[in-house]
Protein backbone atom coordinates (compact mmCIF):
# COMPACT_ATOMS: atom_id res chain seq x y z
CA UNK A 1 0.00 0.00 0.00
CA UNK A 2 1.42 3.66 -1.11
CA UNK A 3 2.41 5.42 2.62
CA UNK A 4 3.53 8.55 1.72
CA UNK A 5 1.31 11.80 0.47
CA UNK A 6 3.37 14.37 -1.80
CA UNK A 7 2.21 18.10 -0.79
CA UNK A 8 2.79 20.94 -3.75
CA UNK A 9 3.29 24.14 -2.02
CA UNK A 10 3.62 26.45 -4.56
CA UNK A 11 4.70 30.06 -2.79
CA UNK A 12 5.22 34.05 -3.83
CA UNK A 13 8.87 33.72 -3.47
CA UNK A 14 9.92 29.98 -3.48
CA UNK A 15 8.08 26.48 -4.66
CA UNK A 16 8.17 23.73 -1.71
CA UNK A 17 7.34 19.98 -1.70
CA UNK A 18 6.66 17.98 1.60
CA UNK A 19 6.96 14.50 1.74
CA UNK A 20 4.42 13.22 4.41
CA UNK A 21 4.27 10.06 5.89
CA UNK A 22 0.09 8.47 6.36
CA UNK A 23 0.84 9.60 10.05
CA UNK A 24 1.36 13.15 8.58
CA UNK A 25 4.76 13.70 10.22
CA UNK A 26 7.46 15.03 7.65
CA UNK A 27 9.78 12.38 5.81
CA UNK A 28 11.39 14.91 3.54
CA UNK A 29 11.28 18.49 2.35
CA UNK A 30 12.96 20.21 -1.13
CA UNK A 31 12.96 23.92 -1.31
CA UNK A 32 13.96 26.31 -4.11
CA UNK A 33 13.84 29.78 -4.96
CA UNK A 34 12.64 31.74 -8.13
CA UNK A 35 13.09 35.11 -9.47
CA UNK A 36 10.76 37.98 -9.13
CA UNK A 37 9.98 40.50 -12.28
CA UNK A 38 9.30 44.56 -11.62
CA UNK A 39 8.54 45.88 -15.02
CA UNK A 40 7.31 48.94 -13.98
CA UNK A 41 5.77 50.75 -10.21
CA UNK A 42 3.31 48.32 -8.37
CA UNK A 43 3.50 45.93 -11.20
CA UNK A 44 4.77 42.31 -10.19
CA UNK A 45 5.20 39.36 -12.38
CA UNK A 46 6.83 35.62 -12.40
CA UNK A 47 7.81 33.38 -15.13
CA UNK A 48 5.24 30.77 -15.17
CA UNK A 49 7.96 28.45 -16.65
CA UNK A 50 9.98 29.11 -13.58
CA UNK A 51 6.94 28.42 -11.13
CA UNK A 52 6.72 24.98 -13.23
CA UNK A 53 10.27 24.39 -13.13
CA UNK A 54 11.10 24.38 -9.56
CA UNK A 55 7.54 22.88 -8.56
CA UNK A 56 8.69 19.58 -10.58
CA UNK A 57 11.90 19.78 -9.06
CA UNK A 58 11.24 20.09 -5.59
CA UNK A 59 9.03 17.24 -5.81
CA UNK A 60 12.45 14.99 -6.95
CA UNK A 61 13.96 16.68 -4.47
CA UNK A 62 11.52 15.51 -1.95
CA UNK A 63 11.23 11.95 -3.41
CA UNK A 64 14.32 11.49 -3.26
CA UNK A 65 15.17 12.52 -0.11
CA UNK A 66 12.53 10.72 0.87
CA UNK A 67 13.48 7.37 -0.50
CA UNK A 68 10.35 7.15 -2.23
CA UNK A 69 9.03 6.18 -5.79
CA UNK A 70 5.47 7.32 -7.59
CA UNK A 71 4.31 3.68 -6.55
CA UNK A 72 4.75 4.78 -2.71
CA UNK A 73 2.79 7.71 -2.86
CA UNK A 74 -0.94 7.34 -2.45
CA UNK A 75 -1.53 11.27 -4.33
CA UNK A 76 -0.59 14.81 -4.37
CA UNK A 77 -2.10 17.92 -2.86
CA UNK A 78 -1.36 21.42 -4.22
CA UNK A 79 -1.65 24.59 -2.35
CA UNK A 80 -0.57 27.84 -4.24
CA UNK A 81 -0.14 31.37 -4.28
CA UNK A 82 -3.70 32.74 -4.42
CA UNK A 83 -5.07 35.16 -7.15
CA UNK A 84 -1.80 34.90 -9.25
CA UNK A 85 -2.53 35.00 -12.96
CA UNK A 86 -1.23 33.06 -15.73
CA UNK A 87 -3.29 32.60 -19.27
CA UNK A 88 -1.82 30.04 -22.15
CA UNK A 89 -2.36 28.26 -24.97
CA UNK A 90 -4.17 24.66 -24.80
CA UNK A 91 -2.25 24.03 -27.85
CA UNK A 92 1.19 24.22 -26.35
CA UNK A 93 0.52 24.79 -23.20
CA UNK A 94 2.97 27.46 -23.11
CA UNK A 95 1.82 31.07 -21.11
CA UNK A 96 1.38 33.83 -24.18
CA UNK A 97 2.52 36.67 -20.80
CA UNK A 98 3.95 36.22 -17.59
CA UNK A 99 2.17 35.41 -14.50
CA UNK A 100 0.45 38.78 -12.96
CA UNK A 101 1.29 38.10 -9.21
CA UNK A 102 -1.50 38.76 -6.80
CA UNK A 103 0.85 41.71 -5.28
CA UNK A 104 0.34 43.54 -8.75
CA UNK A 105 -1.55 46.52 -9.01
CA UNK A 106 -1.73 47.58 -12.36
CA UNK A 107 -5.60 47.08 -12.97
CA UNK A 108 -5.97 49.74 -9.56
CA UNK A 109 -7.25 52.53 -12.16
CA UNK A 110 -10.13 49.73 -13.53
CA UNK A 111 -10.84 48.94 -10.64
CA UNK A 112 -11.71 52.94 -9.73
CA UNK A 113 -13.52 52.89 -12.89
CA UNK A 114 -15.58 49.79 -11.83
CA UNK A 115 -16.33 51.81 -8.19
CA UNK A 116 -17.50 54.94 -9.41
CA UNK A 117 -20.12 52.89 -12.16
CA UNK A 118 -21.50 51.89 -8.94
CA UNK A 119 -20.54 48.22 -9.40
CA UNK A 120 -18.79 47.01 -5.93
CA UNK A 121 -22.34 46.33 -4.23
CA UNK A 122 -23.02 44.03 -6.68
CA UNK A 123 -19.58 42.31 -7.11
CA UNK A 124 -19.55 41.90 -3.05
CA UNK A 125 -22.51 40.27 -3.09
CA UNK A 126 -21.77 37.44 -5.75
CA UNK A 127 -18.13 37.24 -5.03
CA UNK A 128 -17.70 38.24 -1.14
CA UNK A 129 -14.97 40.29 -2.33
CA UNK A 130 -13.87 44.30 -3.22
CA UNK A 131 -13.18 45.74 -6.12
CA UNK A 132 -9.38 45.97 -5.98
CA UNK A 133 -6.37 44.64 -7.96
CA UNK A 134 -5.71 42.38 -5.90
CA UNK A 135 -7.94 39.93 -7.24
CA UNK A 136 -7.59 37.63 -10.38
CA UNK A 137 -10.46 38.99 -12.96
CA UNK A 138 -9.14 42.00 -14.04
CA UNK A 139 -5.98 40.53 -14.47
CA UNK A 140 -7.04 37.82 -16.70
CA UNK A 141 -8.92 40.66 -18.40
CA UNK A 142 -5.27 43.14 -18.81
CA UNK A 143 -3.22 40.10 -20.15
CA UNK A 144 -6.65 39.31 -23.00
CA UNK A 145 -6.47 43.65 -23.49
CA UNK A 146 -2.57 43.47 -23.88
CA UNK A 147 -1.45 40.39 -25.74
CA UNK A 148 -2.07 41.13 -29.49
CA UNK A 149 -4.94 38.56 -30.75
CA UNK A 150 -5.48 37.22 -27.43
CA UNK A 151 -9.04 37.92 -26.92
CA UNK A 152 -10.24 36.33 -30.44
CA UNK A 153 -8.03 33.24 -29.74
CA UNK A 154 -9.89 33.71 -25.92
CA UNK A 155 -12.82 33.41 -27.39
CA UNK A 156 -12.07 30.31 -30.08
CA UNK A 157 -11.10 28.67 -27.38
CA UNK A 158 -7.67 28.42 -27.71
CA UNK A 159 -6.44 29.72 -24.75
CA UNK A 160 -6.75 29.07 -20.94
CA UNK A 161 -6.84 30.79 -17.77
CA UNK A 162 -5.70 29.76 -14.42
CA UNK A 163 -4.50 30.37 -10.92
CA UNK A 164 -1.22 28.51 -10.04
CA UNK A 165 -2.91 25.83 -9.05
CA UNK A 166 -4.58 25.13 -12.24
CA UNK A 167 -1.86 25.99 -14.56
CA UNK A 168 0.55 23.09 -12.37
CA UNK A 169 -2.50 20.83 -12.60
CA UNK A 170 -2.68 21.05 -16.79
CA UNK A 171 1.22 20.49 -17.14
CA UNK A 172 1.02 17.51 -14.27
CA UNK A 173 -1.55 15.57 -16.30
CA UNK A 174 0.04 16.03 -19.74
CA UNK A 175 -3.17 19.25 -20.69
CA UNK A 176 -5.58 16.16 -19.83
CA UNK A 177 -7.09 18.30 -16.66
CA UNK A 178 -8.36 22.29 -17.15
CA UNK A 179 -9.71 22.28 -13.39
CA UNK A 180 -9.58 24.19 -10.32
CA UNK A 181 -10.94 24.09 -6.64
CA UNK A 182 -13.58 26.17 -5.26
CA UNK A 183 -11.31 28.01 -2.91
CA UNK A 184 -8.96 29.50 -5.69
CA UNK A 185 -11.75 29.73 -7.97
CA UNK A 186 -13.63 32.20 -5.02
CA UNK A 187 -10.60 34.51 -5.22
CA UNK A 188 -11.41 35.96 -8.94
CA UNK A 189 -14.04 38.45 -8.79
CA UNK A 190 -15.83 35.72 -11.73
CA UNK A 191 -17.24 33.32 -8.59
CA UNK A 192 -20.64 33.43 -7.17
CA UNK A 193 -19.81 31.77 -4.05
CA UNK A 194 -23.44 31.47 -3.42
CA UNK A 195 -24.37 29.16 -6.32
CA UNK A 196 -20.94 27.74 -6.47
CA UNK A 197 -20.74 28.46 -10.40
CA UNK A 198 -19.22 31.01 -12.91
CA UNK A 199 -21.12 34.32 -13.22
CA UNK A 200 -22.32 35.25 -16.53
CA UNK A 201 -23.05 38.72 -15.59
CA UNK A 202 -19.43 38.69 -13.93
CA UNK A 203 -17.66 37.75 -16.88
CA UNK A 204 -19.62 40.41 -18.92
CA UNK A 205 -18.40 43.44 -16.61
CA UNK A 206 -15.36 42.28 -16.55
CA UNK A 207 -15.21 41.44 -20.52
CA UNK A 208 -13.97 37.59 -19.65
CA UNK A 209 -14.89 34.81 -22.19
CA UNK A 210 -16.38 32.04 -20.41
CA UNK A 211 -14.32 29.73 -22.68
CA UNK A 212 -11.14 30.15 -20.57
CA UNK A 213 -12.19 29.32 -17.52
CA UNK A 214 -11.22 25.94 -16.03
CA UNK A 215 -13.48 23.26 -14.05
CA UNK A 216 -14.44 23.75 -10.49
CA UNK A 217 -14.11 20.70 -8.47
CA UNK A 218 -14.19 19.82 -4.40
CA UNK A 219 -11.06 20.90 -2.59
CA UNK A 220 -10.29 16.87 -1.86
CA UNK A 221 -11.57 14.82 -5.15
CA UNK A 222 -9.68 13.92 -8.78
CA UNK A 223 -7.85 15.81 -10.71
CA UNK A 224 -6.50 13.78 -12.64
CA UNK A 225 -2.96 11.99 -12.35
CA UNK A 226 0.21 13.30 -13.25
CA UNK A 227 2.04 12.14 -16.53
CA UNK A 228 4.26 8.57 -15.61
CA UNK A 229 7.52 10.05 -17.34
CA UNK A 230 7.58 13.23 -14.36
CA UNK A 231 8.24 11.37 -11.90
CA UNK A 232 8.64 7.73 -13.14
CA UNK A 233 5.27 6.66 -12.67
CA UNK A 234 2.05 8.20 -12.72
CA UNK A 235 0.91 9.67 -9.26
CA UNK A 236 -2.67 10.82 -8.47
CA UNK A 237 -3.40 14.19 -8.09
CA UNK A 238 -6.37 14.49 -5.17
CA UNK A 239 -6.14 17.58 -3.62
CA UNK A 240 -6.34 20.96 -4.02
CA UNK A 241 -7.00 24.57 -1.95
CA UNK A 242 -5.46 28.33 -1.80
CA UNK A 243 -2.86 28.75 0.63
CA UNK A 244 -4.51 30.37 3.31
CA UNK A 245 -7.42 27.91 3.11
CA UNK A 246 -4.72 25.14 2.93
CA UNK A 247 -3.96 26.25 6.40
CA UNK A 248 -7.34 26.33 7.94
CA UNK A 249 -7.61 22.76 6.57
CA UNK A 250 -3.68 22.05 8.21
CA UNK A 251 -4.92 23.84 11.33
CA UNK A 252 -8.52 21.59 11.59
CA UNK A 253 -10.25 24.91 11.90
CA UNK A 254 -13.06 22.87 11.17
CA UNK A 255 -16.24 24.26 13.44
CA UNK A 256 -17.68 27.42 13.09
CA UNK A 257 -16.55 30.23 15.38
CA UNK A 258 -12.46 28.64 15.20
CA UNK A 259 -10.09 30.73 13.88
CA UNK A 260 -6.32 30.46 12.21
CA UNK A 261 -3.84 33.08 11.84
CA UNK A 262 -0.74 32.79 9.75
CA UNK A 263 2.31 35.34 10.57
CA UNK A 264 4.82 35.84 7.86
CA UNK A 265 5.41 38.80 6.46
CA UNK A 266 1.87 39.87 6.62
CA UNK A 267 -1.10 38.23 7.98
CA UNK A 268 -3.89 36.63 6.92
CA UNK A 269 -6.82 35.52 9.42
CA UNK A 270 -9.72 33.21 8.47
CA UNK A 271 -12.87 32.52 10.67
CA UNK A 272 -14.86 30.04 10.25
CA UNK A 273 -18.55 31.10 9.52
CA UNK A 274 -19.99 27.35 8.91
CA UNK A 275 -22.43 26.50 6.10
CA UNK A 276 -23.29 30.41 6.16
CA UNK A 277 -21.80 32.98 3.97
CA UNK A 278 -21.51 36.19 6.08
CA UNK A 279 -21.32 39.39 4.27
CA UNK A 280 -19.07 42.07 6.00
CA UNK A 281 -20.35 45.42 6.86
CA UNK A 282 -16.21 45.81 8.34
CA UNK A 283 -14.42 45.22 4.76
CA UNK A 284 -13.47 41.41 5.65
CA UNK A 285 -13.74 39.55 3.06
CA UNK A 286 -16.42 36.55 2.30
CA UNK A 287 -14.34 33.43 1.09
CA UNK A 288 -15.01 29.71 0.67
CA UNK A 289 -12.68 27.88 3.34
CA UNK A 290 -13.38 24.72 1.90
CA UNK A 291 -15.57 22.88 -0.55
CA UNK A 292 -15.79 18.85 0.37
CA UNK A 293 -18.61 16.62 -1.36
CA UNK A 294 -20.33 19.35 -2.88
CA UNK A 295 -20.88 21.11 0.79
CA UNK A 296 -19.32 24.59 1.01
CA UNK A 297 -17.87 25.69 4.15
CA UNK A 298 -17.36 29.95 4.59
CA UNK A 299 -15.18 32.16 5.91
CA UNK A 300 -14.93 35.73 7.06
CA UNK A 301 -11.12 37.21 6.04
CA UNK A 302 -8.57 39.83 7.06
CA UNK A 303 -5.45 40.45 5.89
CA UNK A 304 -2.83 42.22 7.63
CA UNK A 305 0.32 43.72 5.48
CA UNK A 306 2.81 44.17 8.26
CA UNK A 307 3.55 41.22 10.37
CA UNK A 308 7.05 39.93 10.39
CA UNK A 309 7.84 42.80 7.97
CA UNK A 310 7.36 44.58 11.68
CA UNK A 311 10.35 42.98 13.00
CA UNK A 312 12.30 42.88 9.96
CA UNK A 313 12.19 46.52 10.04
CA UNK A 314 13.51 46.48 13.74
CA UNK A 315 16.98 44.28 12.34
CA UNK A 316 17.26 45.80 9.09
CA UNK A 317 15.95 49.65 9.31
CA UNK A 318 16.49 50.26 12.71
CA UNK A 319 19.86 48.23 13.42
CA UNK A 320 18.10 47.14 16.88
CA UNK A 321 18.45 43.89 16.85
CA UNK A 322 20.16 41.10 14.54
CA UNK A 323 17.95 38.20 14.56
CA UNK A 324 14.84 38.42 15.13
CA UNK A 325 14.48 35.90 17.94
CA UNK A 326 16.25 38.77 20.18
CA UNK A 327 12.88 40.75 19.79
CA UNK A 328 11.27 38.47 22.74
CA UNK A 329 13.93 38.80 25.41
CA UNK A 330 14.02 42.66 24.33
CA UNK A 331 10.35 43.87 24.70
CA UNK A 332 10.09 41.52 28.09
CA UNK A 333 12.57 44.36 29.72
CA UNK A 334 10.76 47.24 28.57
CA UNK A 335 9.56 50.20 30.58
CA UNK A 336 6.13 49.29 31.74
CA UNK A 337 5.16 52.90 32.13
CA UNK A 338 5.69 54.16 28.86
CA UNK A 339 2.92 53.37 26.71
CA UNK A 340 4.48 53.61 22.79
CA UNK A 341 2.36 52.34 19.45
CA UNK A 342 4.09 51.56 16.50
CA UNK A 343 1.41 51.86 13.93
CA UNK A 344 3.76 49.86 10.83
CA UNK A 345 1.48 50.92 8.40
CA UNK A 346 4.64 50.99 5.57
CA UNK A 347 2.77 50.47 2.46
CA UNK A 348 -0.71 51.49 4.16
CA UNK A 349 -3.55 49.28 6.13
CA UNK A 350 -4.90 46.84 5.55
CA UNK A 351 -8.17 44.96 7.25
CA UNK A 352 -10.61 46.21 8.42
CA UNK A 353 -9.34 49.83 7.49
CA UNK A 354 -7.90 49.52 3.83
CA UNK A 355 -6.29 52.78 3.43
CA UNK A 356 -3.32 52.69 0.80
CA UNK A 357 -2.60 56.15 1.45
CA UNK A 358 -1.18 56.21 4.93
CA UNK A 359 2.33 55.95 6.23
CA UNK A 360 3.63 54.63 9.47
CA UNK A 361 4.64 56.25 12.68
CA UNK A 362 5.52 55.90 16.48
CA UNK A 363 3.08 57.28 18.97
CA UNK A 364 3.56 58.07 22.77
CA UNK A 365 7.62 58.06 22.25
CA UNK A 366 9.85 59.95 25.52
CA UNK A 367 12.91 60.52 26.19
CA UNK A 368 13.67 57.26 27.68
CA UNK A 369 12.16 55.49 24.78
CA UNK A 370 14.57 53.13 23.44
CA UNK A 371 15.39 49.73 21.35
CA UNK A 372 13.26 47.56 24.24
CA UNK A 373 10.42 49.89 23.90
CA UNK A 374 10.68 50.13 19.97
CA UNK A 375 10.81 45.98 20.03
CA UNK A 376 7.59 45.46 22.22
CA UNK A 377 5.94 48.50 20.57
CA UNK A 378 6.29 46.53 16.88
CA UNK A 379 5.57 43.15 18.33
CA UNK A 380 2.60 44.83 19.93
CA UNK A 381 1.56 45.84 16.94
CA UNK A 382 0.42 42.80 15.11
CA UNK A 383 -1.24 41.65 18.69
CA UNK A 384 -3.20 44.91 18.39
CA UNK A 385 -4.05 44.48 14.45
CA UNK A 386 -5.15 41.29 15.23
CA UNK A 387 -7.78 42.24 17.16
CA UNK A 388 -8.87 44.65 14.73
CA UNK A 389 -9.16 41.94 12.90
CA UNK A 390 -11.27 40.06 15.19
CA UNK A 391 -13.37 42.86 16.32
CA UNK A 392 -14.48 43.30 12.73
CA UNK A 393 -15.36 39.76 12.55
CA UNK A 394 -17.16 39.36 16.01
CA UNK A 395 -19.08 42.61 14.66
CA UNK A 396 -20.43 40.79 11.28
CA UNK A 397 -20.53 37.31 12.94
CA UNK A 398 -21.36 37.80 16.99
CA UNK A 399 -21.94 34.38 16.76
CA UNK A 400 -17.33 34.93 16.98
CA UNK A 401 -17.54 36.30 20.61
CA UNK A 402 -17.29 34.56 24.22
CA UNK A 403 -15.23 31.21 24.52
CA UNK A 404 -16.25 29.83 21.56
CA UNK A 405 -13.04 31.87 19.64
CA UNK A 406 -9.86 29.90 19.69
CA UNK A 407 -7.21 30.96 17.46
CA UNK A 408 -4.72 28.79 15.79
CA UNK A 409 -1.34 30.43 15.08
CA UNK A 410 1.46 29.33 12.88
CA UNK A 411 3.56 31.17 10.73
CA UNK A 412 7.54 32.60 11.41
CA UNK A 413 6.08 34.96 14.46
CA UNK A 414 4.77 32.22 16.46
CA UNK A 415 8.55 30.77 17.40
CA UNK A 416 8.30 34.04 19.91
CA UNK A 417 6.26 33.18 23.26
CA UNK A 418 6.34 36.29 24.69
CA UNK A 419 4.21 37.62 21.31
CA UNK A 420 1.74 34.89 21.47
CA UNK A 421 1.17 35.51 25.26
CA UNK A 422 1.01 39.23 24.34
CA UNK A 423 -1.47 37.87 21.20
CA UNK A 424 -3.56 35.89 24.26
CA UNK A 425 -3.69 39.04 26.82
CA UNK A 426 -4.98 41.42 23.97
CA UNK A 427 -7.33 39.50 22.59
CA UNK A 428 -8.96 38.12 25.74
CA UNK A 429 -8.65 34.54 24.01
CA UNK A 430 -7.05 31.30 24.07
CA UNK A 431 -4.06 31.66 21.33
CA UNK A 432 -3.01 27.37 20.15
CA UNK A 433 0.16 26.98 18.96
CA UNK A 434 0.23 23.47 17.10
CA UNK A 435 3.48 20.95 16.69
CA UNK A 436 3.54 20.90 12.99
CA UNK A 437 4.16 24.05 11.53
CA UNK A 438 3.91 22.94 8.04
CA UNK A 439 0.49 23.60 7.90
CA UNK A 440 -0.30 25.03 4.67
CA UNK A 441 1.24 21.98 3.10
CA UNK A 442 -0.22 19.94 5.81
CA UNK A 443 -4.05 20.95 4.47
CA UNK A 444 -2.99 20.33 1.07
CA UNK A 445 -2.18 17.09 2.01
CA UNK A 446 -4.43 16.40 4.19
CA UNK A 447 -6.85 17.20 1.21
CA UNK A 448 -5.39 14.61 -1.01
CA UNK A 449 -5.20 12.11 1.49
CA UNK A 450 -9.09 12.11 2.57
CA UNK A 451 -9.79 11.69 -1.54
CA UNK A 452 -7.40 9.32 -1.87
CA UNK A 453 -9.45 6.86 1.19
CA UNK A 454 -5.62 7.10 3.35
CA UNK A 455 -6.82 9.78 5.70
CA UNK A 456 -10.32 9.80 7.86
CA UNK A 457 -13.12 12.64 7.31
CA UNK A 458 -12.60 16.12 9.08
CA UNK A 459 -13.83 15.96 12.49
CA UNK A 460 -11.45 12.44 13.23
CA UNK A 461 -8.69 14.11 11.42
CA UNK A 462 -9.61 17.22 13.69
CA UNK A 463 -9.00 14.90 16.45
CA UNK A 464 -5.57 14.23 15.42
CA UNK A 465 -4.54 18.07 16.05
CA UNK A 466 -1.57 18.10 18.36
CA UNK A 467 -0.76 21.44 20.78
CA UNK A 468 2.43 22.25 21.32
CA UNK A 469 1.43 25.01 23.77
CA UNK A 470 -1.75 26.91 24.54
CA UNK A 471 -1.13 30.48 25.88
CA UNK A 472 -4.19 31.62 27.84
CA UNK A 473 -5.18 35.90 28.62
CA UNK A 474 -3.46 36.47 31.81
CA UNK A 475 -3.68 40.56 31.24
CA UNK A 476 -6.20 42.05 33.69
CA UNK A 477 -9.21 44.06 31.77
CA UNK A 478 -8.19 47.40 32.99
CA UNK A 479 -5.33 47.25 31.47
CA UNK A 480 -6.02 45.53 28.16
CA UNK A 481 -8.92 48.09 27.24
CA UNK A 482 -6.29 50.73 28.38
CA UNK A 483 -4.01 49.71 26.21
CA UNK A 484 -6.46 48.90 23.34
CA UNK A 485 -8.02 52.32 23.70
CA UNK A 486 -4.41 54.06 23.11
CA UNK A 487 -4.01 51.61 20.10
CA UNK A 488 -7.24 52.89 18.80
CA UNK A 489 -6.05 56.77 19.42
CA UNK A 490 -3.09 56.27 17.56
CA UNK A 491 -4.51 54.49 14.69
CA UNK A 492 -7.25 56.92 14.19
CA UNK A 493 -4.75 59.82 14.81
CA UNK A 494 -3.11 58.45 12.24
CA UNK A 495 -5.77 58.48 9.50
CA UNK A 496 -7.15 61.68 10.72
CA UNK A 497 -3.96 63.39 9.30
CA UNK A 498 -3.96 61.95 5.97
Amino acid sequence: MPKFLLAIDQGTTSSRAILFREDMTVAAVGQQEFAQHFPASGWVEHEPDDLLRTTLSVCREALEKGKAAAKDVAAIGITNQRETTVVWDRATGKSIHRAIVWQDRRTADRCEQLKKEGHEQQVAAKTGLLLDPYFSGTKLAWILDHVPGARARAERGELAFGTVDCFLLWHLTGGKVHATDATNASRTLLFDIHRGAWDDELLKLLNVPRAVLPDVRDCAGDFGATTPELFGGAIAVRGIAGDQQAATVGQACFNPGMMKSTYGTGCFALLNTGATPVASKNRLLTTIAYQLNGKRTYALEGSIFVAGAAVQWLRDGLGIVKHASETGPLAEEADPTQDVYLVPAFVGLGAPYWNSEVRGALFGLTRNSGPKEFARAALESVCYQTADLLEAMQADWPQAKGASTVLRVDGGMVASDWTMQRLADLLAAPVDRPTVKETTAMGAAYLAGLAAGLLPPPDQFGDSWRLERRFTPGMDTAMRQRKLAGWKKSVHSLLGSG
